[in-house]
């Protein structure tokens, strides 16, 4: 092979050569293009929430939480609009209760309402275990004991009771081994107490129902037995023994003041007036002062209903106290008539001071029976005063006031 054939050779060999290495770098451009285009188009498939999230995804992400901001907001204002309700509810049941309670004036209430005014002049009764000397309950021994006033004023008198008691309420043997009595004194007092004995006995007398039935019985009058100028409270201790060898410890209290501030003239009348039946009560006043009284009224049945009470300031000499039985009262209760007042009770009221009260002498059982009446001749109209005015009106602009918010909230 010549050499001029040789270099031709060669030069189409570089030729080729040239050629392949231009195809392989164009077919590596084409590569890299590619591989740029895959990974762009991979970054904007991405998922959603991630930077480079699709539009629609996007959107349904922007949609779910405008979706939970509603739900909110209409939780929201459920709970509002539930809460105003409650808020209308409270509000009208105080208004309703409110009115009801104050439907008749405080001097003439149902007797319902208070229950331990009923009897007022039941005796306060105690009842307690009786005690061995370590001080351990015997069973089967019970000391009861009675007494039939608190409050004592010039010459009237207490009486007390004490009495051993088995399981059943029978009597059980018992001895009163000392009873005394003194003055109970407060802390500014140094004098020494002097103790007065005192009988219990069980025979009958000096207040003793009956002979020899376990009941023994004691009638203090102060003013007589060595207290007149006592003012305050008067105690009567008692030592106590059972056949089964305990022992018991009893005392009771009474509150004295020597005088008494006023007392009844005995003369009672009645008048219809305003729609309501007024008992007109005479009392002669030694003491001016505010004076509470109080006495119950029964219908011809036998029912206690009403309890009429008389609150202010009466002047010294004759008075004439009423007590007004509310005519709404009479037509909501129904009594039958005739109506019997029984039970009278009053005393002096003493501010800043102990004894707070001083007594009148109290009247139990019927003083005073009434007429007859329609029910219809007494007024069926609610008790009104400025002040009952005033929270009515108050309470009623509260309710209006929710109903007017509550209106356009409504659904």
């Amino acid at each position: 092979m010549t050499l001029k054939h040789r270099a031709r050779q060669a030069g189409r060999m570089h030729q080729s050569m040239l050629a392949l290495l231009a195809t392989l770098l164009l077919a590596g451009a084409i590569f890299v293009w590619k591989a740029q285009e895959s990974a762009a188009h991979n970054a904007t498939a991405a998922p959603a929430g991630t930077a480079g999230a699709t539009p629609s995804l996007a959107l349904a992400a922007s949609g779910a939480a405008s979706n939970a901001a509603s739900r909110t907001a209409e939780q929201t204002k459920h709970d509002q609009l539930q809460a105003l309700k409650e808020q209308l509810v409270a509000a009208q049941q105080r208004l309703s209760s409110y009115q009801a309670a104050t439907r008749y004036p405080p001097e003439s209430r149902p007797i319902s309402e208070h229950g331990d005014q009923i009897k007022p002049f039941n005796p306060i009764v105690d009842v307690q275990p009786l005690r061995n000397a370590q001080g351990d309950a015997i069973p089967g021994r019970h000391l009861l004991t009675h007494q039939d006033r608190v409050y004592v004023s010039g010459q009237e008198s207490a009486l007390f009771t004490v009495q051993m008691q088995d399981d059943q309420g029978h009597a059980a043997p018992l001895r009163v081994m000392r009873a005394t009595t003194h003055e109970v004194q407060d802390a500014t007092h140094t004098q020494t107490v002097s103790q007065m004995a005192v009988q219990f006995e069980d025979r009958g007398a000096n207040g003793d129902a009956l002979a020899g039935d376990g009941i023994y019985s004691a009638r203090l009058q102060p003013a007589a037995q060595g207290f007149a100028n006592t003012q305050g409270t008067i105690r009567v201790d008692l030592d106590l023994q059972s056949n089964t060898g305990g022992s018991a410890h009893a005392f009771f209290d009474i509150i004295y003041t020597p005088t008494v501030p006023a007392t009844w003239s005995g003369a009672i009348s009645e008048s219809v007036d305003g729609g309501s039946l007024t008992f007109h009560l005479g009392a002669d006043v030694r003491e001016a002062g505010r004076y509470v009284i109080n006495a119950r009224v029964y219908d011809a049945s036998g029912k206690p209903f009403a309890l009429l009470e008389f609150n202010d300031e009466l002047p010294t000499g004759h008075a004439e106290v009423p007590l007004t039985l509310f005519g709404k009262l009479i037509r909501d209760a129904k009594p039958v008539f005739p109506l019997t007042l029984r039970d009278l009770q009053g005393f002096v009221l003493y501010e800043n001071r102990f004894p707070d009260r001083a007594m009148m002498p109290r009247r139990p059982q019927a003083i005073y029976t009434s007429g007859v009446y329609p029910p219809a001749g007494f007024s069926d109209a609610e008790w009104s005063s400025p002040d009952r005015q005033r929270h009515l009106d108050e309470y009623t602009r509260d309710v209006t006031q929710l109903q007017q918010t509550l209106r356009p909230l409504q659904p």
